[in-house]
């Protein structure tokens, strides 16, 4: 699929310059498409946007115009994800009839490489990396894409034919698809997350289930059978199923007997002798070898991986142990489901680091998941929630902080011998960070200089 017979005749808007807008139009341009980029940010405060403008792409920026769709005649729009539907262009776009994409749309049609599309609430940059790591060990042609990395339009349009694309999406990335079909799908998990972005909690299912809904009976969809939402969401594809489950023992599929990791009932490894810490890597383990076992990937690579793999950076990422206290940086724990799960991974007390972006919702169900909590250092919009749930679980020691920096400091200073300081903030970072990245590494640098 290329952009010769797609795209070649056709105008396109690019919307936003963050990463993802950046490739679209930059790529476009290459290909001898028509592009036009319409960026909030001020020319002379957006780098990206000179850059684009010294190849010869026409931008605007500053503000919406809406007269652009007339002007040029604009026939496709490529949205940044992030930028939410009710922005004025994207209105007038979808009023008009004009398709919104996103620029993992753009990528299906840049390439004839098979796609590997890896989606869930949460656990889906884990599963991504050990798919990618055991494709690599099993010396598989593969590539990393999407919501973990480089822009997958950039990736798409230096891939081979028989090169895998293992791309992480977003619900965000997935909306904006109409023709992308992986030749492997996995839908991990739904739990109520960014329904600030989708509205309705169906809206969000709607956007995830996107990774299934375009398969054919030529590709494989790998569902959790544990998961109800997953497996209704399923029923969409015409795709050969491939079933994981943590709870029940499968004939066909992915599971785990006897201390035993089986997929199709063959053994694979001992359980054992994986190093990934946390029971609730368990599904992202099981989801992963449903789709390398797919792709052909041998038992000796997957072993190989498992046996060394301790995660990934941000995500109950050990950063290092001070004085006896072990401080892990869980940054990407960005909703409630991710820290009830990181704190299900520890039976030693706990100070949990928490705090971020108010989204309107209440920390209420991570109450059961509080035993082990001795202490709460909270920062951030959600600081007074964080200290409302203190209050009524009677931990004693609840402080709020201006940022992690600060955090790491007085976590150290409340702490004993043996405790786990865990930053798990189960919110976005955006009220005082550009991403989750940025505050995770802060925490990291923060800890470090505790020693």
């Amino acid at each position: 699929m290329d952009t010769e017979g797609l795209l070649q005749n056709q105008n396109v808007l690019v919307l936003g310059l963050a990463k993802s807008g950046y490739a679209a139009a930059s790529i476009l341009h290459k290909k001898g498409v028509h592009v036009v980029v319409n960026d909030q940010l001020p020319f002379e405060k957006n780098e990206s946007a000179q850059i684009l403008a010294e190849k010869g792409v026409e931008v605007i920026c500053g503000s919406h115009p809406i007269e652009l769709f007339d002007l040029h005649s604009i026939d496709i729009l490529i949205k940044n994800p992030g930028i939410r539907y009710e922005n004025v262009m994207v209105k007038e776009a979808l009023k008009r009839g004009i398709p919104v994409w996103t620029e993992v749309e753009l990528a299906y049609h840049l390439t004839d490489a098979p796609f590997i599309g890896i989606t869930g609430s949460n656990g889906k940059t884990t599963t991504t990396t050990l798919v990618y790591e055991m494709m690599k060990a099993d010396a598989k042609k593969a590539l990393v894409a999407g919501n973990i990395g480089t822009a997958a339009s950039e990736v798409a349009y230096q891939a081979t034919e028989d090169e895998w694309i293992v791309t992480e999406l977003s619900s965000f990335q997935l909306m904006g698809t109409y023709a992308f079909r992986p030749k492997i799908s996995l839908l991990l998990n739904v739990f109520d997350a960014h329904l600030d972005y989708h509205h309705t909690r169906e809206n969000y299912e709607l956007a995830k289930q996107q990774i299934y809904r375009n398969q054919s009976e030529t590709d494989v969809a790998v569902v959790n059978l544990d998961d109800d939402v997953v497996t209704r969401l399923a029923t969409c594809s015409k795709a050969e199923k491939v079933y994981f489950s943590v709870k029940q023992e499968l004939e066909h599929g992915a599971c785990i007997k006897d201390g035993m990791i089986l997929f199709h009932n063959e053994p694979v490894m001992p359980l054992k002798d994986v190093v990934l810490p946390g029971e609730h890597n368990l599904e992202n383990i099981l989801a992963t070898i449903c789709i390398v076992k797919t792709a052909g990937v041998a038992n000796q690579a997957i072993q190989k991986v498992l046996s060394s793999f301790k995660g990934v950076r941000h995500r109950m990422q050990y950063v290092t142990t001070i004085k006896d206290r072990m401080f892990y940086n869980d940054s990407k724990a960005t909703n409630i489901l991710a820290t009830k799960k990181a704190l299900s991974s520890f039976d030693k007390p706990v100070i949990l680091l928490a705090g971020g972006l108010d989204r309107g919702n209440g920390f209420d169900e991570l109450k059961p998941h509080m035993n082990s909590v001795k202490a709460i250092i909270t920062f951030g919009e959600t600081a007074p929630k964080f200290e409302k749930l203190g209050k009524e679980l009677g931990i004693q020691q609840v402080k709020r902080v201006d940022n992690v920096e600060q955090a790491a400091s007085a976590a150290f200073n409340l702490s004993d011998t043996g405790d786990v300081i865990l930053l798990s903030p189960a919110c976005a970072s955006w009220d005082q960070y550009k991403t989750f990245e940025e505050r995770g590494d802060m925490f990291i640098n923060a800890v470090h200089m505790l020693k």
